[in-house]
C-alpha cells in the first residue's frame, strides 16, 4: 500500500470515528425501512386498482359521500378503499418520519430529503383525489403514478442514508484506478424512470394488449400498422429492451471491476435478478391478456428495480466523493470496511 493510499485511509476512517450511532439512530433507520416497505405496498395497490378498474370505484374524495367507510361494498370498493386506506397509513409514517429525522439527525441535506418525502406525499394525495373528482384523466392519472414511483424512491434513499453504517463505510486499502460506476448508475436510473413513465402512460391509456403477441408485433420486428395505442405500446417494448441493455452494462461493470465491494455487488445482482423478474411478467401481462395478478406485479417489480438503481447510485457516489474528499480524486474505488461507530448527536 502507499504512502498516499495510507493517509487516505486513515484520514477517512478518523473521519467515519468521530461519529458513532446510539440506539435513537438505529431506531430511526429501522422506522425508515418500515415506512419504505410500506410504500412499497402503496405501489402494488395502486396498481391493483388499475388493473382491476377499480379506481372510481369509490366515486368521491376523500370521503365516500360524506363517509369514512363506504355504504354499500364490492370488490372494486374493497380494491379502492383500501388503497386509500393505506395511502393514509403511509402519510402518517412519512409525516413521523420527516419530524423524527428532523430531530434526530445532523445532517442538514438528510433532514431536507426528509421533508421532501413529506411534501411528496402531500402532492401525491392531492393528485389521488384530482383524478377520482376529475374522472381519470390521463395527464393526472400518470402524474400520479409517477409521482408514486420518485416518492417511493425517496423513502428508500432515507432508508439507506439513515442507516448508522453509512458513513462509516469507508474506502481503505490499496486503491487502483477503475471506471466510474456512480456516472453510469445514475444514467441507468434515469432510463428505467423514463421507462416507467411511459409504461404508466400504456397502463392509464389501456393499451397494454394493443399489440396482443409476445415477443414479436403482430408476428413482425415492427408493427406493420400504427395508432396511438399501438405506438405507446412498442415504446415501452423498444424501451424494455434499452432497460435491459443499461443494466447488464451497469451490472458487468459493477462485477467486474467492484467485485470485492459486497456495498456495490449485493445491489448490482438484485438489479439483474429484478431486470430477468420484471421481463417475464411483461411478457406474462400480454399472453395472460393482463391478467390481475402479473400485471399489478409488474408495476410492483418495476419499482423494485428503479429503487435497486436508486441504491446502487447513492453508494457508487458516496464512495467516489468520499475518496475525493481526501484528496485522491484520481482513485476510482477501494475496499469498503466497517469503522468505529459514530457517536450520538448531541
Amino acid at each position: 500500500m502507499s504512502a498516499r493510499s495510507e493517509i487516505t485511509s486513515s484520514g477517512l476512517r478518523a473521519s467515519a470515528e468521530r461519529s458513532r450511532p446510539s440506539d435513537s439512530s438505529a431506531a430511526l433507520h429501522a422506522f425508515a425501512i418500515v415506512a419504505a416497505g410500506a410504500t412499497l405496498v402503496l405501489v402494488f395497490a395502486g396498481g391493483l386498482v388499475t388493473s382491476t378498474g377499480s379506481a372510481m370505484a369509490v366515486p368521491s374524495w376523500p370521503l365516500d359521500a360524506g363517509r369514512l367507510l363506504p355504504q354499500h361494498w364490492n370488490p372494486g370498493v374493497v380494491f379502492e378503499w383500501g388503497h386509500r386506506a393505506i395511502a393514509g397509513t403511509v402519510s402518517i409514517l412519512t409525516l413521523t418520519l420527516a419530524v423524527w429525522t428532523w430531530i434526530a439527525e445532523r445532517r442538514a441535506w438528510v433532514r431536507y430529503t426528509a421533508l421532501a418525502a413529506l411534501g411528496l406525499v402531500i402532492v401525491q394525495a392531492v393528485l389521488g383525489g384530482i383524478t377520482v373528482l376529475l374522472d381519470l384523466p390521463l395527464a393526472v392519472a400518470v402524474a400520479h403514478a409517477m409521482t408514486g414511483q420518485a416518492f417511493f424512491c425517496l423513502m428508500v434513499a432515507i432508508a439507506l442514508l439513515t442507516n448508522p453504517r453509512w458513513e462509516a463505510m469507508v474506502p481503505v486499502g490499496s486503491f487502483s484506478n477503475r471506471r466510474s460506476l456512480a456516472a453510469l448508475a445514475v444514467a441507468t436510473t434515469a432510463i428505467v424512470y423514463a421507462q416507467i413513465i411511459v409504461g404508466a402512460v400504456m397502463r392509464h391509456m389501456h393499451a397494454g394488449l394493443a399489440i396482443p403477441d409476445f415477443p414479436l408485433n403482430f408476428g413482425h420486428v415492427v408493427p406493420p400498422m400504427f395508432s396511438l395505442p399501438i405506438a405507446i405500446n412498442f415504446a415501452h417494448r423498444c424501451g424494455a429492451v434499452v432497460v435491459a441493455a443499461m443494466v447488464v452494462w451497469t451490472v458487468a461493470r459493477a462485477l467486474r471491476d467492484y467485485d470485492d465491494e459486497p456495498a456495490l455487488r449485493r445491489p448490482a445482482l438484485g438489479m439483474l435478478v429484478l431486470l430477468v423478474i420484471q421481463v417475464s411478467l411483461g411478457a406474462a401481462t400480454v399472453l395472460s391478456r393482463r391478467a390481475v395478478i402479473p400485471t399489478t406485479s409488474h408495476v410492483a417489480v418495476g419499482a423494485a428495480l428503479l429503487a435497486t438503481c436508486v441504491a446502487l447510485a447513492l453508494r457508487a457516489c458516496h464512495l467516489e466523493r468520499a475518496l475525493g474528499a481526501h484528496g485522491d480524486g484520481a482513485a476510482r474505488v477501494a475496499r469498503f470496511a466497517p469503522a468505529p461507530r459514530r457517536e450520538a448527536r448531541a
